[in-house]
């Protein structure tokens, strides 16, 4: 029997009704209906402090670092949906993977992400939907060791693409979020066998 892939989902943004949440939760339907365990986090109730070393010298990893970190140990893929903030990453963002990217005791460098294989998502009001942010986005997760999936797409004008029932208006869109979330566990169970 073939082992199923696990895949936490999250999008890189704190508000509440944010377009790239709604955007992950398209690709995390696709990915189970392809056969994946999915879990979906929300940044938000993490609540996670901006990284301090001094903080983390002092009390080590935040609890909510430590549950961070164990959701990716116990996951092979990530699934990303991340907004650009002036041509970037969030600080929300950026922020989650620099606590998941510190060393617990007798653990090695990039634990969480050594071997992680991920696909990359943005939605944006603007006309390039999140593009620069992801180059950023892969940029970094290809230096903390994760395998990024050359297929990506970014949604523009996003407060006009989704329908009341969260789906994307547009069927090419809808379709190649779809394709991109089943490319992903593909993968994965070819790398998990």
């Amino acid at each position: 029997m073939a082992s199923v892939p696990k895949i936490l989902a999250f999008a890189g943004s704190l508000r509440k009704d944010s377009h790239n949440k709604k955007l992950v939760q398209i690709a995390a339907a696709a990915a189970r209906n392809a056969g994946a365990a999915v879990t979906v986090l929300d940044l938000r109730e993490l609540s996670l402090p901006v990284y301090d070393a001094d903080l983390e010298a002092q009390k080590g990893l935040p609890a909510n670092a430590r549950k961070l970190k164990e959701l990716m140990l116990a996951h092979q893929g990530l699934l990303m949906s991340c907004p650009e903030y002036n041509s970037s990453v969030t600080g929300a963002w950026k922020n989650t993977i620099d606590w998941a990217s510190r060393p617990a005791p007798g653990e090695g460098p990039l634990a969480a992400f050594n071997g992680k294989v991920a696909a990359i998502l943005s939605a944006s009001p603007g006309a390039l939907g999140g593009l620069r942010g992801l180059v950023h986005v892969r940029a970094i997760l290809s230096n903390i060791n994760v395998l990024v999936l050359p297929e990506q797409l970014a949604i523009p004008k996003a407060h006009e693409a989704f329908a009341e029932d969260g789906s994307l208006k547009d069927a090419q869109q809808q379709t190649t979020v779809q394709r991109i979330a089943e490319r992903l566990v593909a993968v994965l169970k070819k790398l998990i066998t």
